[in-house]
């Protein structure tokens, strides 16, 4: 079983600046994986698609002995939000775990919680190493990218999903709670990962 950490239920203020719209969500608890997906060298997993991501999820479920979140039928794909299988977390989940239920940027100093630009070279690093949030979580900024399960901006941008979390090439500026990022659900680079959540079934 993947390390999982307990969140709790809450609400995130979320904002896109692009369309200066602001709103907010109301969370269930929720488990968010302790680290990024990671490989046999525990470094995270990178040049995932959002539909590898989707897949890898299903994937890790089966493999725990869990039934599955994702019902996929090529490119549509449903969740089963009552489902104890692995799942991407939402954006709102994501920033509401970063964050730790209080709005802020960072939850310490750059170089103490993140690989970034600046102290990377230009690679990901094993997870774990940086310091983690005050719930527990490690590598939420900086090191890779991690996709969520939203829609962006159907209405302009199709089918595109957000990315939160910044990665290890990303200058300081880039590299917070709120930046928000978005690509077509095909596209995958080198410090793009993801990070797995579950709901909380009775």
């Amino acid at each position: 079983m993947l390390p999982m950490v307990d969140i709790p239920a809450g609400t995130i203020a979320l904002r896109d600046d692009r369309l200066n719209t602001r709103w907010q969500v109301t969370l269930s608890d929720f488990r968010l994986a302790r680290y990024p997906v990671a490989g046999t060298d525990n470094r995270p997993l990178t040049g995932l698609s959002w539909y590898d991501a989707v897949a890898l999820c299903n994937k890790l479920s089966a493999d725990d002995g869990l039934s599955t979140a994702y019902a996929i039928d090529g490119e549509e794909i449903t969740c089963d939000w009552t489902s104890p299988g692995y799942r991407l977390p939402t954006e709102a989940e994501w920033q509401h775990a970063c964050t730790t239920g209080i709005p802020a940027y960072r939850y310490g100093p750059l170089d103490d919680i993140a690989w970034y630009a600046d102290n990377a070279g230009g690679r990901a690093h094993t997870v774990g190493q940086k310091a983690p949030n005050a719930w527990g979580l490690h590598d939420m900024l900086g090191n890779v990218w991690e996709w969520c399960w939203d829609l962006y901006d159907p209405a302009t941008y199709g089918s595109y999903r957000i990315f939160r979390g910044g990665g290890f090439d990303d200058p300081e500026r880039s590299v917070g709670s709120t930046v928000r990022r978005r690509s077509h659900p095909t596209f995958a680079i080198e410090d793009l990962g993801l990070r797995v959540a579950q709901s909380v079934t009775a």
